[in-house]
């Protein structure tokens, strides 16, 4: 099932998401679910806040970085409660965009290197270390299940200069190729 995504303005976007236990209602149906999204989407990731559930949950799929970088093509993977326990390294910018703020690319900077925690798709607890693109895909993911959006990462004039298209997104005016839901439509 494809799921509608939310646009920037819903309240959920910006709540802090709750942990998830074993017992979640037909969780496997539901990852499958997240990545039919976003592969219908067509993005490298999908946190479940996007789609208006306020889980610690996402997933991700680098395999369109595989031109830049050949360890993504196998980079598919499933974060349920996860945990970043240690950023690292200089920070360095790459052009981000999200789903839920269709239209809009900015440069953002992040630390080069991460240390997570999380559960994968089938329980197991693993503790990870990412680099490079793949830290990056896993902060912007992390950084929804937190209630931050990558815009919130802009300097205060950039996000001014930005804020008549962030009001459009919100009120349904942008087009997409994607299932949404706006809030103030």
């Amino acid at each position: 099932m494809v799921y509608s995504i939310v646009a920037y303005g819903d309240p959920v976007l910006r709540k802090k998401a709750t942990d998830i236990d074993k017992d979640y209602p037909q969780l496997d149906k539901f990852i499958s679910d997240m990545f039919e999204t976003m592969y219908a989407s067509h993005g490298v990731g999908l946190a479940a806040p996007q789609i208006g559930k306020s889980v610690r949950l996402f997933v991700i799929d680098g395999e369109s970085f595989t031109e830049d970088d050949e360890t993504m093509a196998d980079f598919k993977k499933v974060f349920i409660n996860p945990v970043i326990l240690k950023e690292e390294g200089d920070k360095w910018a790459f052009n981000e965009g999200c789903l839920s703020i269709p239209r809009i690319r900015e440069d953002i900077e992040r630390p080069e290197q991460i240390t997570i925690e999380y559960f994968d798709e089938n329980w197991n607890k693993k503790t990870e270390v990412f680099d490079g693109l793949k830290a990056r895909i896993i902060q912007h993911e992390y950084d929804h299940i937190e209630g931050i959006l990558f815009v919130d990462k802009l300097g205060p004039l950039k996000r001014k200069m930005l804020q008549g298209k962030l009001n459009d997104i919100s009120r349904g005016k942008v087009k997409v190729d994607y299932k949404m839901r706006f809030p103030k439509k």
